[in-house]
């Protein structure tokens, strides 16, 4: 076996790749829902990540959510995300972004039914309600296994 200062390949495989990771039941019934972006897309996401990194001054830790929130937005769509995150740290992202995610990203994705918030929100049918902390949904952060 090769090592790697010392230690065996196979370790850190285990290590930094643990069996956990695809663990859920429904990872290719869920995998098969999110289409491949197509090219003129995934141009577009690298374009504006890639100015956001070179823009950005301030944590890291800020820099890092806003550029999650873009790669997540075609997924789950905005109304996941403003859900999930408060206003304030909507319009901080969108800033370092350089975007308006109502206008950037569909208002539902493929994945936005994951959302256990989203759906709770969505039988009690009032949306904006529930975004604004009026109705309190326990889970709202949260996603399910399929």
């Amino acid at each position: 076996m090769k090592t790697l200062y010392g230690v065996t390949v196979p370790f850190l495989f285990a290590f930094f790749y643990p069996k956990t990771m695809k663990s859920n039941p429904h990872f290719q019934e869920n995998l098969a829902k999110l289409t491949p972006r197509d090219l003129e897309r995934a141009s577009e996401l690298e374009r504006i990540e890639r100015e956001a990194i070179a823009e950005f001054h301030g944590q890291l830790d800020e820099l890092s959510g806003a550029l999650g929130m873009l790669r997540m937005g075609d997924y789950f769509g905005w109304r996941v995300l403003v859900l999930i995150h408060n206003k304030r740290t909507v319009r901080k992202y969108e800033t370092i972004l350089g975007i308006k995610i109502r206008e950037f990203f569909p208002e539902e994705g493929p994945a936005s039914e994951r959302s256990i918030g989203y759906k709770l929100v969505k039988q009690i049918g009032n949306f904006w309600k529930a975004v604004s902390g009026d109705i309190k949904i326990e889970q709202r952060r949260e996603i399910s296994e399929n």
